[in-house]
Protein backbone atom coordinates (compact mmCIF):
# COMPACT_ATOMS: atom_id res chain seq x y z
CA UNK A 1 0.00 0.00 0.00
CA UNK A 2 2.60 2.45 1.42
CA UNK A 3 4.84 2.07 -1.92
CA UNK A 4 1.85 2.60 -4.52
CA UNK A 5 0.29 5.64 -2.74
CA UNK A 6 3.75 7.47 -2.70
CA UNK A 7 4.10 6.72 -6.61
CA UNK A 8 0.37 7.68 -7.05
CA UNK A 9 1.24 11.26 -5.47
CA UNK A 10 4.54 11.52 -7.92
CA UNK A 11 2.49 10.82 -11.19
CA UNK A 12 0.05 13.85 -9.60
CA UNK A 13 0.55 16.59 -11.79
CA UNK A 14 2.15 18.98 -9.56
CA UNK A 15 -0.38 21.69 -9.99
CA UNK A 16 -3.50 18.98 -9.15
CA UNK A 17 -0.80 17.91 -6.22
CA UNK A 18 -0.55 21.97 -4.98
CA UNK A 19 -4.39 22.29 -5.10
CA UNK A 20 -4.64 19.24 -3.04
CA UNK A 21 -2.40 20.89 -0.26
CA UNK A 22 -3.21 23.99 0.04
CA UNK A 23 -6.81 22.42 0.62
CA UNK A 24 -5.26 20.07 2.60
CA UNK A 25 -2.82 22.59 4.72
CA UNK A 26 -5.99 25.34 4.77
CA UNK A 27 -8.63 22.73 6.44
CA UNK A 28 -6.15 21.14 8.99
CA UNK A 29 -4.35 24.24 10.13
CA UNK A 30 -5.80 26.97 8.66
CA UNK A 31 -2.29 28.40 7.19
CA UNK A 32 -2.38 29.69 3.51
CA UNK A 33 0.78 27.71 1.73
CA UNK A 34 3.46 29.22 -0.43
CA UNK A 35 4.09 27.56 -3.75
CA UNK A 36 6.46 25.15 -3.65
CA UNK A 37 10.25 26.69 -5.20
CA UNK A 38 10.52 23.24 -7.56
CA UNK A 39 7.29 24.15 -9.85
CA UNK A 40 7.76 24.24 -13.49
CA UNK A 41 8.84 27.52 -13.92
CA UNK A 42 6.04 28.63 -16.11
CA UNK A 43 3.50 28.35 -12.93
CA UNK A 44 5.64 30.39 -11.08
CA UNK A 45 6.59 33.42 -14.12
CA UNK A 46 3.08 33.10 -15.67
CA UNK A 47 -0.17 34.72 -14.70
CA UNK A 48 -3.35 32.83 -15.83
CA UNK A 49 -6.76 32.81 -14.67
CA UNK A 50 -7.47 29.48 -13.03
CA UNK A 51 -10.39 27.12 -11.78
CA UNK A 52 -10.15 24.37 -8.81
CA UNK A 53 -12.92 21.71 -9.04
CA UNK A 54 -13.08 19.60 -6.18
CA UNK A 55 -14.67 16.32 -6.68
CA UNK A 56 -16.05 13.66 -4.05
CA UNK A 57 -17.50 10.26 -5.08
CA UNK A 58 -17.27 11.42 -8.18
CA UNK A 59 -20.32 14.03 -7.43
CA UNK A 60 -18.90 18.09 -7.53
CA UNK A 61 -17.88 19.15 -4.36
CA UNK A 62 -17.17 22.63 -5.10
CA UNK A 63 -15.83 24.53 -8.48
CA UNK A 64 -14.05 27.95 -7.86
CA UNK A 65 -11.72 30.55 -9.96
CA UNK A 66 -10.49 33.32 -11.76
CA UNK A 67 -10.91 34.02 -15.58
CA UNK A 68 -8.73 36.82 -15.65
CA UNK A 69 -5.09 36.85 -13.34
CA UNK A 70 -5.77 38.06 -10.12
CA UNK A 71 -2.34 36.67 -8.17
CA UNK A 72 1.13 37.37 -9.21
CA UNK A 73 1.56 33.90 -11.12
CA UNK A 74 -0.36 30.63 -11.89
CA UNK A 75 0.72 28.83 -8.52
CA UNK A 76 -0.73 31.69 -6.06
CA UNK A 77 -3.62 31.73 -8.69
CA UNK A 78 -3.89 27.92 -7.86
CA UNK A 79 -3.55 28.24 -3.87
CA UNK A 80 -6.16 30.88 -3.55
CA UNK A 81 -9.33 29.42 -5.60
CA UNK A 82 -8.35 26.10 -4.30
CA UNK A 83 -8.86 26.90 -0.51
CA UNK A 84 -12.07 29.27 -2.20
CA UNK A 85 -13.67 26.21 -4.14
CA UNK A 86 -13.15 24.33 -0.59
CA UNK A 87 -14.39 27.08 1.62
CA UNK A 88 -16.56 29.62 -0.22
CA UNK A 89 -18.62 27.47 -3.04
CA UNK A 90 -22.10 28.98 -2.06
CA UNK A 91 -23.47 25.55 -3.14
CA UNK A 92 -22.08 23.53 -0.72
CA UNK A 93 -20.80 23.62 2.89
CA UNK A 94 -17.34 24.42 3.47
CA UNK A 95 -15.29 20.92 3.27
CA UNK A 96 -14.86 19.04 6.04
CA UNK A 97 -11.15 17.75 7.65
CA UNK A 98 -13.16 14.18 7.34
CA UNK A 99 -13.61 14.50 3.86
CA UNK A 100 -10.20 15.28 2.50
CA UNK A 101 -9.06 11.78 2.28
CA UNK A 102 -12.16 11.11 -0.47
CA UNK A 103 -11.65 14.34 -2.10
CA UNK A 104 -10.12 14.46 -5.94
CA UNK A 105 -8.96 17.62 -7.90
CA UNK A 106 -8.79 19.31 -11.41
CA UNK A 107 -7.40 22.44 -12.08
CA UNK A 108 -7.50 24.27 -15.27
CA UNK A 109 -5.78 27.00 -16.74
CA UNK A 110 -7.48 29.35 -18.70
CA UNK A 111 -6.87 31.19 -22.03
CA UNK A 112 -7.66 35.08 -22.55
CA UNK A 113 -10.94 35.17 -22.82
CA UNK A 114 -12.15 36.21 -26.97
CA UNK A 115 -15.58 38.19 -27.58
CA UNK A 116 -17.52 35.60 -29.89
CA UNK A 117 -18.32 37.72 -32.67
CA UNK A 118 -21.07 34.70 -33.97
CA UNK A 119 -22.40 31.53 -32.71
CA UNK A 120 -20.55 29.35 -35.10
CA UNK A 121 -17.41 30.30 -33.12
CA UNK A 122 -18.34 28.30 -30.13
CA UNK A 123 -17.94 24.66 -29.81
CA UNK A 124 -19.14 23.46 -26.08
CA UNK A 125 -16.33 20.38 -26.28
CA UNK A 126 -13.43 22.64 -27.17
CA UNK A 127 -14.46 26.11 -25.82
CA UNK A 128 -15.63 27.49 -21.79
CA UNK A 129 -17.88 30.85 -22.28
CA UNK A 130 -18.40 33.77 -20.25
CA UNK A 131 -21.62 35.14 -20.55
CA UNK A 132 -22.37 38.53 -19.70
CA UNK A 133 -25.06 41.61 -19.03
CA UNK A 134 -24.75 44.89 -17.05
CA UNK A 135 -22.47 43.35 -14.03
CA UNK A 136 -23.79 39.94 -14.18
CA UNK A 137 -21.80 37.14 -15.61
CA UNK A 138 -21.26 33.61 -15.98
CA UNK A 139 -18.72 30.82 -16.71
CA UNK A 140 -18.99 27.68 -17.99
CA UNK A 141 -15.97 25.19 -18.28
CA UNK A 142 -15.47 23.47 -21.74
CA UNK A 143 -16.04 19.55 -22.38
CA UNK A 144 -18.66 19.05 -19.34
CA UNK A 145 -20.55 15.90 -19.31
CA UNK A 146 -24.46 16.84 -20.65
CA UNK A 147 -23.50 20.08 -21.94
CA UNK A 148 -23.30 18.82 -26.15
CA UNK A 149 -24.55 22.27 -27.58
CA UNK A 150 -23.53 25.76 -28.02
CA UNK A 151 -27.34 27.13 -26.79
CA UNK A 152 -27.43 24.52 -23.85
CA UNK A 153 -24.06 25.87 -22.89
CA UNK A 154 -25.42 29.24 -23.58
CA UNK A 155 -28.62 29.03 -21.41
CA UNK A 156 -26.48 26.96 -18.67
CA UNK A 157 -24.18 29.47 -18.16
CA UNK A 158 -26.82 32.45 -18.06
CA UNK A 159 -28.68 30.55 -15.48
CA UNK A 160 -25.69 30.79 -13.42
CA UNK A 161 -25.34 34.77 -13.55
CA UNK A 162 -29.01 35.30 -12.96
CA UNK A 163 -29.34 36.28 -16.73
CA UNK A 164 -32.71 36.12 -19.31
CA UNK A 165 -30.84 35.75 -22.10
CA UNK A 166 -34.18 36.69 -23.97
CA UNK A 167 -34.67 40.12 -22.54
CA UNK A 168 -32.17 41.16 -21.55
CA UNK A 169 -28.41 41.96 -23.89
CA UNK A 170 -25.61 39.39 -23.68
CA UNK A 171 -22.17 39.44 -24.50
CA UNK A 172 -20.22 35.86 -24.67
CA UNK A 173 -16.71 35.31 -24.81
CA UNK A 174 -14.78 32.22 -25.35
CA UNK A 175 -11.67 30.68 -24.16
CA UNK A 176 -9.80 27.22 -23.95
CA UNK A 177 -8.40 25.67 -21.20
CA UNK A 178 -4.90 23.36 -20.06
CA UNK A 179 -6.72 20.78 -17.78
CA UNK A 180 -4.76 18.64 -15.22
CA UNK A 181 -6.14 15.80 -13.15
Amino acid sequence: MGVNFVRFIHNMHPLVFLAKSAIENYIKEGKIIEPPENLPKEFLEKKAGTFVTIEKNGELRGCIGTYLPTRENIAKEVIYNAIAAATEDWRFGPVEKEELPYLSYTVYILSEPKLVKDLKELDPKKYGIIVKSGFKSGLLLPDLEGVDTVEKQIFIACQKAGINPFEEKISIFKFTVQKFK
